[in-house]
């Protein structure tokens, strides 16, 4: 797959797919003429990452092939901040965009706090027939629909083919496989088995639902973080850590995991479809084809990773909501889930789209579609995003030792009750 896109490539292909975006819709800021032309400025928040921000951005402009006189004003905004400066951007209203990329985590939370605009009726019904069932999931609130999914995602086992055949060692199918194949390689190389990012909690997720439990039920309204699963999966995590198969870091966790892997000083890391271009990049990857990708390893209960990926959203206080609904139509029309897939290999949340040639080449994305249709959906809830920040306190003390995994465990509950007012 290549890494780049160029520039007139790129052009010429999305112009056929901005010809599908409608441009005779008329939203309530002016934002149309008389004879429904779109017009004026569409500002897009993007949280992609460094290997990624390119292509959107060119992806982005090229919008205005059949929109001329609509400027795309791209900004890229690091993931890690982004949901606090879109909150504090809607609030005020103040330089907010009209446009944002929100973590699947995230719309729920917008929503209730009545920060974007319902999706025009026909495309909510587009998005219910011809998207990922899974996907459509999180773009709603309450039965209506706020943002159109992007890209889907989750989480696997991302190996160095060369450093485990060395080895003497397949990918690892259970934690306690993990265990044998670290002391393998370790053996034999003197590298490390596993970089377990150990400062953010997303990465706790696959070892709570790997012995079966979850971090809420919200039919029941009761937090489970705390229960027996729960203290099973921060000491599964810390045992990958104290027995040496794995190491980890309590700041920079991207940038660690990636160079450690990247570099071979750690023959597999747990990362997602986003990771791919980046990894490449990496001395131990200029064969691409040393890149392999298996299933999360499975805990006591289970294999289990969750659900991720990107919701595209308008702002309901934007000047020019027409021309920001027929952005987001584009973005995540057929053709550009296609050329993302295709250079980039996100999954696209088109059914159709997994039919393309394109798709269908991209080895990543085919590893990576079965996955997402095992991952577990999290709860679609307001809380949601909210419940990561404490999380990952207590996951961190909890992986590098500051504190027990029984401690880390009640800790984390309380704070969840903290935040999910009237729950178990």
């Amino acid at each position: 797959m290549r890494r780049g896109i160029a520039a007139t490539a790129l052009v010429a292909t999305l112009a056929l797919a901005a010809t599908a975006c409608g441009g005779d819709t008329k939203g309530d800021g002016g934002d149309t003429k008389a004879g429904g032309e779109l017009s004026g400025t569409v500002t897009w928040w993007d949280t992609s990452n460094d290997a990624e921000k390119a292509s959107f951005q060119k992806i982005a402009e090229a919008f205005t092939a059949k929109h001329p006189k609509v400027t795309v004003k791209y900004v890229n905004v690091p993931y890690g901040d982004a949901q606090n400066k879109v909150k504090n951007a809607f609030s005020s209203g103040s330089e907010a965009p009209d446009v944002i990329r929100a973590d699947v985590g995230w719309v729920a939370d917008f929503a209730s706090l009545g920060y974007l605009d319902e999706v025009p009726a026909d495309t909510a019904k587009k998005i219910d027939a011809e998207f990922l069932p899974q996907a459509a999931a999180s773009g709603k609130f309450e039965g209506k629909t706020y943002a159109v999914p992007q890209v889907i995602d989750t989480l696997g086992l991302f190996y160095n083919k060369k450093m485990l055949a060395d080895a003497g060692v397949q990918p690892p199918k259970t934690l306690e496989e993990l265990k044998t194949a670290a002391a393998a390689i370790k053996a034999k190389t003197g590298k490390t088995g596993l970089y377990l990012r150990g400062d953010d909690s997303y990465w706790f997720l696959p070892f709570i639902y790997g012995e079966g439990g979850d971090l809420v039920d919200a039919k029941t309204k009761t937090v489970t973080v705390d229960n027996a699963a729960g203290v099973k999966a921060f000491k599964a995590a810390r045992d990958l850590v104290t027995s040496g198969a794995a190491i980890t870091n309590a700041t920079d966790g991207w940038t660690n995991m990636q160079t450690a892997f990247k570099s071979g000083e750690a023959a597999m890391m747990i990362n997602g479809p986003w990771a791919v271009a980046d990894s490449y990049a990496g001395d131990q990857f200029k064969d691409k084809a040393n890149l392999g990708v298996a299933p999360v390893p499975a805990g006591s209960a289970k294999a289990g990773a969750p659900q991720g990926g990107h919701d595209l959203a308008v702002y309901a206080g934007s000047k020019n909501t027409a021309a920001a609904h027929a952005f987001v139509e584009y973005m995540t029309s057929q053709e550009v889930q296609v050329q993302s897939a295709k250079d980039l290999s996100l999954l696209p949340t088109r059914t159709a789209a997994y039919e393309q040639p394109d798709v269908k080449a991209s080895e990543m994305v085919q590893f990576f579609k079965p996955a997402v249709d095992k991952a577990v959906e999290r709860a679609w809830i307001p809380e949601n995003g909210s419940l990561f920040e404490p999380l990952k306190v207590e996951y961190t003390k909890a992986v590098t030792g500051a504190s027990s995994p029984e401690d880390a465990a009640k800790a984390a509950g309380v704070e969840f009750r903290k935040i999910l007012k009237g729950w178990k």
